[in-house]
């Protein structure tokens, strides 16, 4: 955070000076707001960055050409932000600017164009366009393999979302073979404990979670864990996700202490600082799931409301994570035996798997059996 606090108080310091002495549209004064913004966004500070990318952008637009490099910097770097406060449609319309800006003035082999494919294919991953994400990912590594090392950060970051919507496919042996490519070459290029590891152990204990080999995704998480908290601020939204995941995982091995610790302590950082929103509403769900368990079934309402209040929003209402919480209201309602309330929300889960899942994900398998079980008691 040290480092954080000086760099951006230089920038600042710089810009200052710059805002006194320059006219309003010059490109040094675009530098300093971009350089002030990306300080930010690695604070995780999103929406002091999207307002310093913003004013960048004002002055690149009305001093450079329609198809200038820096002009679709500006608008990849916009559209990341969005992404990371869950506004992904407006993300998308930002990295297709930058896309098509690149794809003018680029060789076909340059690795921008390779970085613009995967930020799209990021996108259309969120957005649940699972075949749309893997063909934008694939020629990001197409490019990426040409133009990069084989150890190369934006690399292995396209293989990793790859993996990640293998993942999202329910695809989980595709997904850790993906995973352990990545890992492979991370260990011949970085030392243990680099800060590139921590999104690779983030993954594994994700997809270790969906195959219920819980004591690998614990075993994970802690690595995730034990590198976030030396590399990134104590209340930086990163951090909330990994301690999520990790009282998750607590809460399926039946230690329900462990878990609600871990999760106030994601709830404490949520509360203090501009977190994507959707991450917002795992939180709540996965706290949601503990307190089903636990039997405190009114608790549980309130956080499983508000985590389907968020995805509602900000996703459509046929995602499939919308369908998660909707299988977890079945669940609670079938325990407190409200079994006509219980079988409206499988069912809708069920009617978005089927739209917008393989007919052999294991969401499904799970949803058409709290079906049954609903069914029995009715």
């Amino acid at each position: 955070m040290g480092e954080h606090s000086k760099a951006l108080s230089s920038h600042e310091k710089a810009l200052e000076i710059r805002q006194k002495a320059l006219s309003p549209n010059h490109p040094d004064l675009a530098s300093s707001y971009n350089n002030t913004a990306l300080v930010y966004d690695d604070m995780g500070e999103y929406l002091k960055a999207l307002l310093f990318y913003e004013k960048a952008l004002e002055i690149n637009e009305n001093i450079l050409s329609s198809y200038h490099p820096n002009l679709a910097t500006s608008y990849n770097n916009i559209g990341l932000v969005y992404s990371s406060i869950g506004e992904n449609s407006k993300a998308l319309s930002f990295q297709e600017k930058a896309l098509g800006i690149r794809q003018r003035i680029l060789p076909p082999n340059h690795p921008d164009l390779s970085q613009s494919f995967h930020n799209i294919g990021l996108m259309y991953s969120k957005m649940n366009e699972y075949s749309k994400a893997l063909l934008f990912y694939e020629k990001a590594i197409e490019i990426a393999q040409k133009a990069l090392s084989p150890n190369h950060p934006d690399l292995a970051s396209s293989y990793a979302k790859t993996g990640a919507t293998y993942h999202d496919l329910g695809d989980y042996a595709a997904a850790l073979k993906t995973f352990e490519k990545i890992l492979e070459v991370q260990q011949k290029t970085f030392e243990e404990g680099n800060a590139a590891f921590g999104s690779i152990y983030s993954w594994f204990g994700r997809v270790y979670r969906s195959m219920k080999d819980y004591s690998n995704a614990l075993e994970y998480f802690e690595k995730c864990r034990a590198i976030i908290e030396g590399k990134l601020p104590e209340r930086h939204p990163g951090r909330a996700v990994t301690y999520s995941n990790i009282g998750d995982v607590h809460r399926l091995l039946g230690d329900y202490g462990k878990a609600l610790s871990f999760h106030q302590r994601a709830l404490n950082i949520q509360e203090s600082v501009q977190c994507d929103s959707l991450e917002c509403a795992t939180i709540y769900t996965n706290l949601g799931e503990t307190y089903r368990e636990m039997k405190d079934y009114s608790t549980a309402l309130t956080y499983f409301e508000k985590g389907l209040q968020i995805r509602e929003n900000k996703l459509s209402k046929s995602h499939p994570d919308v369908a998660v919480i909707y299988h977890s209201l079945a669940k609670l309602y079938l325990a407190t035996r409200q079994y006509s309330i219980a079988m409206e929300n499988v069912q809708q889960a069920i009617d978005i798997a089927q739209e917008k899942l393989p007919s052999n994900h294991p969401h499904l398998f799970e949803y058409k059996e709290t079906f049954e079980k609903i069914r029995r008691k009715l």
